[in-house]
């Protein structure tokens, strides 16, 4: 909503009226960052699952490569005394009393040659199990670095969420008044979208009920068509829900814990992130969109269900629900691109 009237006398009714449209401007701008950051935050969450993933599989891996070197150490040992007690070898004697570790000894009896067929392969076996043993030894340092580094960008974060929700919360308590009659009104705008989106879908069964973005009469479609035109009638039945940081239930969504939910209806498994929820699918046109189709805005920070008929539903921000939308306006210029889930 645009700030007008700035320069009408404060004291009189106009000068309050656009004194609060400025402070509902604001509050606006910071609902846009907002949903931005808590999107980022989830995205830094995925990281962090597959990072832990990573670590666990690097810590299981290094472990299996540091028993199996053990193994083959002590082996390459008692082959060696073997030989020296059985053959009595002079040069054998020499490598095992002149050797100060296991590594030399090893290095030693390779670069001498003294050692048969059997031997040598133990040989072998060792340095690939220590060339394991420092291989996994880098990816588990290399992950718990990136894993400090994801932590700390996720704790950034949330300061900045939980400032900017400070902020915004002080600014909206001096309007609240007039955020209640905007609410009011919105509501019922919402209960006629609602509506004629149900009238929509039940005169025409297969969901698709118009073009997007930028319509056109499309040719022959370049993606295969929707599977999930279904979640349509799924997202609908949440209508209404609060908006909640990190939401993934009916109690709460944010934006892509409601694609996320709502697609777990039909057994479709995706990320509680914008950002990766993008990497899903085919890539739709915006001309050829289909009630189902995933759609991003904001430089993926905001996702939402294309319901047909030009619009779509989604938990857009702190202090909303889940409603419908016209992609248009904003969303029309913020518009990212459409994936088609398959």
């Amino acid at each position: 909503m645009a700030a007008g009237g700035a320069t009408a006398d404060p004291g009189t009714i106009a000068g309050k009226q656009a004194q609060a449209q400025q402070i509902i401007a604001q509050i606006n701008a910071i609902n846009i960052r907002l949903s931005v950051a808590v999107e980022q935050w989830n995205n830094a969450n995925v990281k962090l699952d597959r990072i832990s993933q990573d670590l666990h599989r690097a810590k299981h891996e290094l472990g299996v490569a540091r028993v199996n070197l053990k193994r083959a150490q002590v082996e390459l040992a008692r082959q060696a005394l073997a030989d020296y007690t059985s053959l009595g070898s002079s040069s054998t004697m020499e490598v095992l009393l002149g050797a100060s570790s296991i590594d030399q000894m090893i290095n030693t009896l390779d670069d001498a040659n003294r050692v048969n067929a059997q031997r040598s392969s133990l040989v072998g076996q060792v340095k690939n199990f220590q060339s394991s043993v420092k291989r996994q030894a880098s990816q588990l340092h290399s992950a718990e670095v990136s894993q400090r580094q994801i932590v700390a960008q996720r704790s950034a974060e949330k300061r900045s969420i939980q400032g900017q929700l400070a902020q915004r919360n002080q600014l909206l308590s001096s309007v609240r008044g007039e955020i209640a009659h905007l609410r009011a009104v919105e509501a019922s705008r919402q209960l006629a979208l609602a509506r004629q989106a149900r009238e929509r879908i039940a005169t025409q069964p297969n969901g698709f009920s118009g073009l997007g973005i930028g319509a056109s009469t499309p040719e022959a479609s370049v993606t295969p068509p929707s599977q999930y035109s279904g979640v349509v009638g799924i997202a609908m039945r949440y209508l209404g829900t609060p908006y909640v940081w990190a939401g993934a239930s009916p109690g709460g969504f944010d934006c892509s814990g409601f694609v996320m939910y709502v697609f777990a209806q039909v057994g479709v498994s995706l990320p509680h992130s914008s950002y990766a929820q993008y990497g899903y699918g085919v890539s739709v046109p915006s001309d050829q969109l289909e009630p189902g189709d995933l759609v991003f805005f904001d430089g993926l920070g905001h996702v939402g269900i294309y319901i047909g008929g030009g619009e779509f539903i989604h938990s857009p921000h702190t202090g909303d629900v889940v409603k419908i939308s016209s992609l248009s306006g904003w969303y029309a210029d913020n518009f990212v691109g459409a994936r088609r889930i398959l």
